[in-house]
């Protein structure tokens, strides 16, 4: 039976990662969560938060930037550049679930409780930092949808304006995807890549979706080569490897069999 002191040692021994702080994913989630409430919430003032932001942000380089040579501290000015952009950008998105979803009562439902908006607003604050090379948070950012909606985008995909996802609930969208403009999703949809081999980082794995493209329930869609084009329609339950050209209508036929019962009489 080993002693405490023993105990203790081996466990030391087997912490070989010196930069593995789980403070960096509660204070990402907290960055995050304050982010999306200076962009949106009506009781939050935004010039006093934005300058609480800098310096939860000032605090995350820190705690992420352990890497030399990585100039994490000039980002968040040009990201603040962004911001109007990206919000602008999710206004669109918001305007267009209010325009395509018949179950949606307000625009400020849509702001409130709609999970689809919720991962769209946190993927596209995550891309940009993405786009600058932070490390970690991005990720970290997105996993905070993830978790709260069943919905995981991947903050380096391309993705245009407006997107819809409806329901959101068990949709993936991988790193490399690239989504043009005015595409529609439906819950479960995989766009995703045909191996997860090692040596296929940094080259384009997961599908590309052209513009004005509905994909119903539970389709998978696969393959860096794999393009949809413009105007299709991918049924629900379809998987599909390869390209589809434009205006096409994509389905899946499962046989159905019902059989009648029989009642003792």
């Amino acid at each position: 039976m080993m002693e405490k002191s023993e105990i203790i040692n081996k466990i030391q021994e087997q912490k070989q990662l010196p930069n593995l702080r789980y403070i960096i994913r509660e204070k990402t989630e907290t960055f995050t969560h304050k982010l999306f409430y200076t962009l949106f919430d009506g009781d939050t003032p935004v010039e006093s938060n934005l300058v609480i932001l800098e310096q939860d942000f000032q605090e995350l380089v820190e705690l992420v930037c352990w890497e030399p040579n990585k100039p994490c501290s000039e980002i968040w000015n040009s990201y603040l550049q962004k911001l109007p952009e990206i919000l602008e950008k999710l206004n669109k998105d918001a305007s267009a679930i209010m325009l395509h979803d018949p179950a949606a009562n307000s625009i400020e439902e849509i702001y409130l409780a709609y999970p689809g908006f919720f991962a769209i607003a946190i993927y596209r604050l995550s891309h940009e930092f993405k786009k600058y090379g932070l490390p970690l948070v991005p990720r970290l950012m997105s996993e905070c949808a993830h978790r709260q909606t069943g919905t995981d985008i991947n903050p380096g995909a391309q993705i245009g304006v407006p997107f819809f996802i409806d329901h959101a609930t068990g949709v993936v969208i991988g790193e490399t995807c690239i989504i043009k403009d005015n595409v529609k999703v439906y819950q479960g949809v995989t766009l995703g890549a045909l191996s997860v081999n090692r040596e296929l980082r940094n080259i384009k794995r997961h599908p590309t979706i052209k513009e004005n493209v509905t994909i119903y329930a539970n389709a998978t869609i696969l393959g860096g080569d794999t393009i949809i084009g413009a105007n299709s329609i991918i049924g629900g339950n379809v998987w599909l490897t390869a390209s589809v050209p434009s205006n096409s209508m994509v389905s899946h036929n499962p046989q159905i069999k019902i059989k009648k019962s029989i009642k003792n009489e």
